[in-house]
């Protein structure tokens, strides 16, 4: 395990960067290379003050740049690759979504076999398995009922297309000849600070008089911490390194939760905010049924005038059924294979989540006084 070097793609991003600031923890890694398409100065500034403990390089590439992506793979022993677009409400392209996701993902395969990278980690998402039906109750589940996702919304789609070319890549013959070793982590969804959706959705109730939206009150799902989520990548990587553990953990993928309790979406915005005077629209809500036949109408709209004009429908079916499903995880695979710990408490997880929710508040104060004068 000494010697070793880390790429983290996505490295600008609510997980990239705390995947950075744990590698960056970690005795014996000798390089970690953090890519991105931009950084914004104040992550520089972050990522500056850890260059005393490792040496870190920056470098600003686009994911489907083949060259670009083999610069960054040569003299790596690790690729953990969290690049990704996210968008479950229909605002992207789908084939921005599918280049990113799924081309961006081959590419880096493919350029890990060129430069003979040996192990590669897959930030998956949930969504690969689901939920399909806002009917159907998923509780505890496991790796082994290999659930999938039916939607051909591009961000499942082109998460699940992702993840089997990654698993599939498992055993294939490096440029030099050894051999690539593969894995997938499913991330339950994650919370933590500067999680770009809670943010909106916390100064959407700054300017509603600090009412949150309870737009997903019938979902129950397990969320997970970031922290504890990047720390799983970390667990991974060493697994692979592992010639003891590598065999077990070879081609598998993983979920990835800890011991933050099931509520509904919600239900847990409002207990990480109502420290700071937020509390949830009490207000009646159309039943689920109806939302989701509403969605069927207004996708059917959007297709029929899609030859002359790009509507986009306000909410989708997958977006109903996502935000309204029975849906949790359990990690005990990763606890066996892994060694995965929660490195972080609901507890600790909580209070840097509320506190981080505290200085929106307070940016929000400011902004207002500064209106004022």
């Amino acid at each position: 395990m000494t010697g070793w070097s880390c790429l983290v793609t996505g490295a600008g991003g609510f997980l990239g960067q705390r995947i950075i600031s744990l590698l960056a923890e970690e005795k014996g890694l000798q390089e970690i290379r953090a890519l991105d398409k931009t950084f914004r100065p104040e992550l520089q500034e972050e990522f500056a003050k850890l260059k005393h403990k490792v040496k870190l390089t920056l470098l600003q590439g686009d994911i489907l740049d083949e060259q670009c992506l083999q610069r960054a793979c040569q003299g790596m022993s690790v690729v953990i690759h969290a690049a990704a677009v996210i968008d479950v409400s229909g605002a992207l392209r789908r084939e921005v979504l599918m280049n990113i996701n799924l081309k961006g993902t081959q590419l880096m395969l493919e350029a890990c076999v060129q430069m003979s990278v040996p192990i590669f980690i897959y930030t998956s998402s949930i969504e690969v398995a689901g939920p399909n039906s806002y009917t159907e109750v998923i509780q505890d589940a496991c790796e082994a009922q290999n659930l999938e996702s039916k939607w051909a919304a591009p961000y499942p789609y082109s998460k699940k297309l992702a993840e089997k070319a990654v698993l599939a890549a498992d055993g294939r013959t490096l440029k030099n000849g050894g051999t690539l070793y593969t894995c997938a982590l499913r991330p339950m969804y994650i919370y933590g600070e500067r999680n770009r959706f809670h943010s909106a959705q916390v100064n959407e109730a700054l300017q509603n008089n600090r009412v949150l939206a309870e737009f997903a009150k019938h979902s129950f799902i397990n969320p997970v911490y970031v922290g504890n989520v990047a720390w799983a990548h970390i667990l991974a990587s060493k697994a692979l390194q592992d010639p003891k553990k590598a065999p077990t953990v070879r081609g598998q993928f993983y979920y990835i939760s800890d011991d933050t309790p099931p509520q509904s979406y919600s239900n847990f915005l409002y207990t990480l905010s109502k420290e700071w005077g937020f509390r949830l629209d009490t207000r009646m809500k159309l039943p689920v049924f109806l939302q989701y036949w509403i969605a069927f109408l207004l996708e059917m709209v959007s297709f029929l005038l899609s030859p002359i004009y790009k509507y986009r429908p306000p909410f989708n079916r997958h977006l109903v059924t996502l935000s309204n499903s029975v849906f949790t995880f359990s990690c005990k695979k990763a606890q066996q294979d892994l060694g995965y710990k929660p490195l972080y408490s609901w507890e600790e997880a909580r209070q840097r989540t509320t506190q981080w929710i505290g200085s929106l508040v307070n940016l929000h104060k400011e902004a207002l006084k500064a209106k004022v004068h």
